[in-house]
């Protein structure tokens, strides 16, 4: 489950001590993600384990559930986003999401829904980079109206990693006075990508980083931290297909699991 906190302003304690459980909860954006193991073919068991999740937040609604990948069969896929689709209707979740899907697999969801274009995905996450673009699947959301949302999904700065892409970016970071990372975040919003960094960490020097690479980090009061055309120009022009989840991490699915058909984002 992850909690994310949009735009979220500090919650402020009532003159009783409460800080308005509804108040708190309408501040807050919770999603959750169904893992392969919860794809299912049958309905009712998706439905319980979403409203699994939901009581063990103690929260009456989920925000946004995705399906975490298209790594099951075309029959699971579907069934479980028809369920997810039912717990919206049924206002046990705001929005339905998917992660990881290529053309394929978005394109079987379309067929599923038809016309109704608001059954369509609300967002698509995927590996994304200057580096790893995935223009087609970008292309076929911004065509269908699915946002994408921007995930590294690990190092970009890896032994085989695309070193004189890196050394371009990080020219480019110093010609702007940020760090590669804030470039990074900074071109992801330019290009309408919903980006996330990373939001934890028990060490004080990444808690700094962090903070300096979240959106505030990149948007300053007191500076105009943009990306020109050029610039833009030039970061795009560093995509070759460069997938970091090669680097090892792969959250126990084997090679074979991610260089099938249906794995075409990653």
């Amino acid at each position: 489950v992850e909690t994310l906190g949009f735009g979220a302003k500090p919650l402020s304690p009532t003159i009783d001590g409460s800080a308005g459980g509804r108040q708190r909860r309408e501040r807050l954006f919770i999603s959750h993600k169904i893992s392969n193991s919860e794809q299912s073919t049958d309905a009712v068991s998706v439905r319980r384990s979403v409203k699994k999740a939901i009581a063990e937040l103690g929260v009456g609604y989920l925000d946004m559930v995705s399906i975490h990948s298209p790594l099951t069969d075309k029959e699971r896929r579907l069934t479980t986003y028809q369920a997810l689709l039912e717990l919206r209707d049924g206002g046990f979740v705001k929005s339905v999401s998917v992660c990881n899907y290529g053309v394929g697999p978005l394109e079987e969801i379309a067929a599923l829904v038809g016309d109704n274009v608001e059954d369509y995905p609300a967002m698509n996450q995927l590996e994304l980079s200057p580096f790893n673009q995935h223009a087609d699947v970008v292309n076929w959301c911004n065509n269908n109206g699915v946002a994408v949302g921007c995930s590294a999904w690990s190092k970009l700065s890896g032994v085989d990693g695309p070193a004189d892409e890196w050394a371009v970016l990080s020219d480019l970071a110093k010609t702007k006075g940020v760090t590669k990372a804030q470039l990074l975040v900074r071109w992801s919003l330019q290009k309408g990508y919903v980006c996330v960094p990373r939001s934890g960490s028990k060490s004080k020097v990444e808690r700094l980083a962090i903070a300096e690479n979240s959106y505030g980090g990149v948007n300053p009061v007191d500076t105009k931290f943009a990306l020109s055309q050029e610039d833009m120009k030039i970061l795009d022009g560093l995509d070759r297909s460069y997938k970091a989840g090669r680097l090892g991490r792969r959250d126990g699915w084997a090679d074979e699991d991610v260089t099938g058909t249906d794995w075409d984002p990653t």
